[in-house]
């Protein structure tokens, strides 16, 4: 199974999955039409699945050009979710089984962003959509900051080498936030240098991979007391009911939100 990232927008992207075998494919998050009727066209390939982790339009503008090509593909998103996308019919929860080109997916509900948020799982690849970014996490437009949390801590089984494919190309700006907090960290201070660099020349900053991020990014190391102290001491904070992670976690989010 080929994985590929389409952009869309001026900093969006889908994901198509192309079964090489079946000539079959799927979608992930198709904001834009155009980009990914162009790409699935280059592969010959026939589009039979559309998955969604969300329901914002930038996330699924897409759906009813492709669903006039090809009428037959089904659009799958969190069963929160089904009233608010256009086209979708098949709700999803966490620990329903789906599958495409003979991969199991796996499914994680991650509240935060919006309710009905849900993360796919193929393989090595692990589809975020606005969950989880290149050196950040999505705002807090649904849910609150311990529904995120608790989200992404869903991810912390999994191995460090899975693929992050993420929704937006936020990167470079969410390892510049990160760097004025986390000064110490050798890793984020190294990784923002080599996005920096990317960016220059044109290139996408995805995927990422967990390893990576738990390394370089704020939001996936709360507990840290290294992270605790910097972010304690720049934005002055205690903990809350006794939950200095959560607390460095909503602090870490606010700044974020206006940075």
């Amino acid at each position: 199974m080929k994985v590929l990232s389409v952009p869309c927008f001026s900093d969006n992207y889908a994901w198509l999955l192309f079964c090489e075998e079946s000539g079959e494919a799927a979608v992930v998050d198709p904001s834009d039409d155009g980009p990914v009727l162009r790409e699935l066209d280059r592969l010959g390939a026939t589009l039979t699945h559309i998955f969604c982790t969300h329901h914002h339009n930038d996330h699924v503008e897409g759906i009813f050009e492709l669903k006039r090509r090809w009428p037959q593909a089904e659009v799958f998103c969190h069963t929160l979710d089904l009233p608010l996308i256009p086209g979708a019919e098949k709700g999803l929860e966490e620990g329903d089984s789906v599958s495409f080109c003979d991969c199991k997916v796996q499914l994680f509900y991650t509240p935060g962003h919006t309710q009905g948020g849900i993360c796919y799982l193929f393989d090595n690849y692990l589809f975020t959509g606005d969950t989880l970014f290149g050196g950040g996490c999505g705002r807090l437009f649904g849910g609150d900051a311990q529904q995120m949390k608790g989200s992404l801590e869903k991810f912390a089984p999994l191995d460090d080498a899975t693929l992050v494919c993420f929704g937006h190309e936020y990167t470079l700006k969410n390892l510049q936030f990160a760097a004025a907090i986390d000064s110490g960290n050798a890793a984020l201070q190294r990784r923002l240098h080599e996005v920096t660099k990317l960016r220059e020349e044109g290139k996408s900053t995805a995927p990422s991979t967990l390893g990576v991020e738990r390394r370089t990014n704020p939001f996936l190391r709360c507990a840290e007391p290294s992270l605790v102290a910097a972010v304690q001491k720049k934005f002055h904070v205690d903990a809350v009911a006794g939950d200095t992670s959560l607390t460095v976690f909503i602090a870490l989010r606010r700044a974020r939100d206006t940075a």
